[in-house]
């Protein structure tokens, strides 16, 4: 007889080898034929919903693993709460408009783009965009990202930006929107300006001047000391390209000042930075006076080159920290030189062009860029005997993010929305404090933010954008900025797109018999510049989720890098705040960045970049995926082949689990085989006990975003609890017992509910693979487990009692195995079944084991299991269980061909020689 055909073998077509990179293709196709979003979004359709809103990734290039990290994340999120049992659509999006395309598609162009309107540039613009919304849409979808992909948001079409100039008009009818002259971060060589969230800080090394400036007033009468000799007033800057357009000397109106005599001459600087002032110019000196900045309010100083001069004004914003307490003031290059000359009716003076150069007629310097300035304007110091001392100095300074190079402060005409008018700003701070932030030192960071940004500047000099909607008099110059006219072009804008503005005549823009307000006229010019970006994406609130009667506003999420903390969460909230006197979402989840696996930042000059495509052709999709849920994603996170490698092996680890519990599930159905808990063999009970422990900490863990523990704790479920117990220990029963025996119909019962279970648990994470196991699982189920919801928590399959029993008997275990592996190691055995072992330990102990024995040799997998009194010094001695001791000897009788048990009554049965009496049972 062949008794091998009467084992029950594990039997599965579930490949051992995931093939990820051929197979994971395969299953998106199948989710289309089905449509599958389609089948979630009709199941969903009378649930509660759940809103979480993407932020728009920029449709520039191929996707890289910050977007995958995101993406994933986002889908993890949805995933489960569509588990859970919300409706949780994904409405895709786009950031189309901005620089960066701008300037590629003029890169494109090359020498064609002189030739080319506006209008023209921004049809190359918007194929482009197009171009790369298409292949990112493809790279994302192959990550296992469900959501309405042919239905997605694009900041570039009608509708949109018609609800772009919509959501301007508000701050144009609530008064939040103004045009002003100020100082803002400007980039010469984009030619335009920037928005804090398009800065980036880096390391750069500037000169560092001290420069003193002679005082004109006689002040002896207020302080005596100062009678008779010449007087300076001493200021630092690392910015000596400024000092033509100083206008003032700020001063700290509670400050102690000095005179300090150098030379003849009286330096006046802060009493608290005078040694180190002297320090830093190998200067000594002896304080002849201290005494309060207030007597020396508007006095004048005379500029070093130029016959005008600086006056001394007070200001709240002098610091201590570096310099002289002397602060150089140039109202049209630094916001808070801005602010005091507003405040003390200074120009705003900026001679500085749209391409950092001196304008051409400022005297010395005019035509020369601003930085290459530098020197001639420290030369000029040093020629007109001003320079009191100068060096270098490295420290972090503002770069375009774009070009990467340094950008200037700059006062130039631009609009603003005001951060104080309908107090905005308070407003924002009032509703950031209403906001679930994840982690909650988010909160921190953008209270801080908006508690001291400056008002919103959200004009840029370029064309690829949605116009910022107002109109200037041809006659008088007067501005038209109203609500109602604005109100009127973005309905042009939602029928025709924005690219009207530059393909009309202002008349055909206006609403009929439109004159200006100022002298009558009825002829105007259109405004030139465009919406910052960030505006575009912040109205997305109002663009995507208030019109779509499916999704819901406020969001309940929104889920970005840390760095938009200062970009798309800000400026939705100034949004939608400004116009709806609430933040736009009700909780915002940030990860950190990814870095190289030593820690550093990738950029492809280090050839250290890691890119989604190379990742999932050599490791899978659901790898990539299991590697952003394995991470803490609160922090910074390191990807290298070394990492990926281990979450392969805990990939397949948990694949292999299941797919031998499969293997073992062939001829199971679940509605006529199962066993009923109070009926399921202890060891079965037990395993339902772990893995109920299980289902209560990742479904908490899922609840409050923390994926790896789920990772963790999965991973760690099918290495220890299944892998080297449960399923090990399960094998003799699975295979040498009768097809329906009880006791295998039991651990059947267990498996299913286990690897239905896990399937479920793990859909969010892995979700190829789940819904892969899922169409292998026997028994009616959904078409897809992503159409499944999470398994129900049952209390009554906890039993702290059993599980008590059992950790002891597995410590015996845990000593026994030991005791086996030194005789395999001393060939005494081969395999665990050869062997026949013996326990001697404390009369307690012995009394516990006795109840369990035939368990205790089944989990132990060996032929035989004694308990002795007393054995002999070769005995192992137990590490785990105090006085347990372990002999091991080789089991007597003969080996049974079937089930490899080792019986001294082999052969007592003509027909079946060569089994013993348990699988003689099985086979008759």
């Amino acid at each position: 007889m062949d008794y091998k055909a009467t084992l029950n073998l594990p039997q599965t077509d579930f490949p051992m080898k995931a093939n990820l990179y051929q197979r994971e293709p395969e299953l998106l196709k199948r989710w289309q034929e089905l449509d599958l979003y389609g089948m979630i979004e009709e199941a969903g359709k009378d649930k509660p919903v759940y809103m979480l809103h993407d932020g728009p990734p920029y449709a520039n290039g191929h996707t890289h693993i910050g977007h995958a990290l995101n993406k994933t994340l986002k889908d993890i999120v949805l995933k489960v709460k569509r588990m859970e049992g919300f409706h949780a659509p994904y409405v895709p999006g786009w950031d189309c408009h901005g620089l960066p395309i701008e300037l590629q598609v003029e890169k494109n162009l090359g020498s064609k783009k002189h030739q080319m309107t506006k209008a023209e540039m921004r049809k190359e613009c918007r194929v482009y965009a197009k171009k790369f919304i298409d292949i990112q849409k493809e790279e994302f979808k192959r990550l296992g990202v469900l959501g309405d992909w042919d239905n997605p948001y694009m900041t570039m079409t009608n509708e949109y930006e018609g609800l772009t100039a919509a959501e301007l008009a508000k701050f144009a009818h609530n008064g939040g929107l103004y045009r002003g002259k100020k100082p803002v971060h400007w980039c010469s060589s984009c030619v335009t300006a920037l928005a804090e969230a398009e800065v980036e800080y880096a390391d750069h090394t500037s000169p560092s001047i001290f420069v003193k400036f002679a005082l004109q007033d006689d002040v002896s009468a207020a302080i005596p000391a100062l009678a008779g000799k010449p007087v300076f007033v001493v200021i630092w800057t690392t910015t000596p390209w400024t000092i033509p357009a100083n206008l003032a000397i700020a001063m700290h109106p509670e400050y102690d000042y000095c005179a300090v005599e150098v030379d003849g001459q009286l330096l006046i600087v802060a009493e608290g930075l005078k040694d180190q002032f002297l320090a830093a110019n190998s200067l000594s000196g002896e304080t002849v006076a201290t005494f309060k900045a207030t007597l020396l309010e508007r006095k004048r100083c005379k500029h070093p080159f130029y016959d005008r001069d600086s006056i001394i004004l007070l200001g709240e914003h002098v610091t201590l920290e570096a310099g002289t307490g002397c602060v150089h003031t140039a109202p049209g290059h630094g916001q808070d030189d801005y602010v005091l000359g507003l405040k003390e009716g200074l120009d705003i003076y900026n001679p500085v062009d749209n391409h950092g150069k001196y304008i051409g007629n400022l005297e010395l310097f005019g035509g020369e860029k601003v930085f290459e300035a530098n020197p001639k304007v420290i030369e000029k110091l040093q020629e007109v005997g001003a320079l009191v001392g100068v060096s270098s100095i490295s420290h972090s300074y503002p770069h375009c993010w774009r070009c990467k190079k340094p950008i200037i402060f700059r006062a130039t005409e631009q609009w603003f929305i005001s951060m104080d008018a309908n107090q905005l700003r308070q407003k924002s701070l009032e509703a950031i404090d209403k906001v679930q932030w994840i982690p909650k030192w988010g909160r921190d960071r953008i209270y801080g933010m908006v508690e001291n940004r400056p008002d919103w500047c959200i004009s840029r000099q370029r064309s690829w954008g949605v116009p910022i909607t107002a109109f200037s008099c041809t006659d008088c110059g007067e501005f038209l900025a109203d609500g109602p006219t604005m109100d009127h072009v973005a309905g042009l804008f939602k029928q025709h797109s924005s690219d009207v503005w530059f393909e009309w005549e202002a008349a055909q823009l206006l609403p009929a018999e439109t004159k200006c307000p100022k002298c009558g006229s009825t002829a105007f010019e259109k405004e030139n510049d465009i919406l910052d970006v960030w505006f575009d994406s912040g109205v997305s609130h109002a663009a995507v989720l208030e019109p779509n009667p499916k999704l819901s506003s406020p969001a309940d999420l929104y889920l970005e890098g840390s760095d938009q903390h200062r970009g798309w969460f800000h400026s939705s909230l100034l949004e939608s705040v400004g116009t709806r006197g609430v933040a736009p979402y009700k909780s915002v989840l940030t990860h950190g960045f990814v870095l190289d696996g030593q820690g550093r930042k990738m950029s492809k000059s280090m050839g250290n970049v890691v890119a989604p495509e190379d990742v999932i052709k050599k490791f899978g999709g659901d790898v990539l995926r299991l590697w952003c849920s394995a991470q803490d994603y609160r922090d910074d996170n390191r990807i290298s082949e070394e990492i990926l490698n281990r979450v392969a092996e805990a990939y397949r680890r948990i694949r292999n689990t299941c797919r031998f519990m499969l293997g073992n599930l062939y001829d199971f159905d679940p509605a006529t085989n199962s066993v009923a808990f109070s009926d399921l063999m202890p060891i079965d009970r037990l395993a339902l006990h772990h893995l109920e422990l299980l289902k209560e900490r990742v479904l908490a863990a899922y609840t409050d975003f923390e994926f790896h523990v789920i990772y963790q704790a999965v991973n760690g479920f099918c290495t220890v609890e299944l892998s080297a117990q449960y399923l090990d220990i399960l094998k003799d029963r699975l295979y040498t017992s009768r097809k329906d025996a009880h006791e295998r119909r039991s651990s059947q019962t267990a498996m299913y509910l286990i690897t239905d279970t896990l399937t479920r648990l793990l859909a969010p994470l892995i979700s190829f693979t789940a819904d892969e196991i899922w169409q292998y699982l026997p028994g009616e189920r959904e078409a897809s487990v992503h159409l499944a919801a999470f398994p129900q928590l049952v209390p009554g399959n906890k039993d702290e009692t059993l599980a008590e029993r059992w950790g002891r008997l597995f410590d015996v275990r845990a000593d026994v195995l030991k005791a086996l592996e030194l005789k395999r190691v001393e060939k005494v055995i081969g395999h665990p079944l050869d062997a026949a072992v013996k326990l001697s330990a404390p009369p307690e102990t012995i009394a516990f084991m006795n109840d369990y024995l035939e368990k205790l040799r089944a989990i132990c997998i060996v032929t035989s299991l004694d308990l002795v009194e007393e054995l002999s010094s070769e005995a192992y001695d137990g590490t785990v269980v105090e006085g347990l001791k372990v002999l091991i000897e080789k089991a007597p009788g003969e080996k049974c061909e079937r089930c490899w048990c080792y019986s001294e009554e082999l052969g007592s049965n003509a027909e079946h020689p060569t089994i013993c009496q348990k699988c003689i049972a099985a086979v008759i």
